[in-house]
């Protein structure tokens, strides 16, 4: 039964959220999975607009902030609005990184790093399968 409560997060039961999304966008937003680099559509797609999530349509990342780091997955420099985005520590595969997630579905959106360029100095890598992007007109 879907439901978004009065904090504002959507909760879903995992069968809707199979339901909703693709296989890919599940193992992404509900099980943590990565894209394999270099794979995903938004890694050179250099149309304008806002990026949001795929699990809940919120705003996350605006496409003048998006930039080539090479890393196999489209990055940006700073969340469309910070409150959107969460943030928690991952110590899983033998890293500790920064884990990014959208903070409205709390779905895994990918890592932030501080190898950014300025004037933030970060690098959000965030998996396409994440994403949906609402293009400019």
């Amino acid at each position: 039964m879907s439901d978004t409560k009065t904090d504002g997060k959507v909760r879903k039961s995992e069968a809707e959220w199979r339901k909703e999304l693709t296989p890919m966008q599940y193992a992404v937003l509900r099980e943590k999975a990565t894209e394999r680099p270099f794979t995903g559509e938004y890694e050179h797609d250099p149309r304008k607009g806002t990026y949001v999530c795929a699990g809940c349509g919120q705003a996350l990342f605006e496409s003048d902030q998006k930039f080539d780091s090479g890393c196999g997955w489209p990055s940006f420099s700073k969340p469309a609005v910070e409150s959107h985005i969460d943030e928690e520590r991952d110590v899983s595969h033998g890293m500790i990184r920064t884990e990014v997630l959208c903070s409205k579905c709390e779905g895994h959106l990918g890592h932030v790093f501080n190898d950014g360029p300025g004037p933030t100095g970060l690098r959000y890598c965030i998996n396409s399968a994440a994403l949906k992007l609402n293009e400019e007109k």
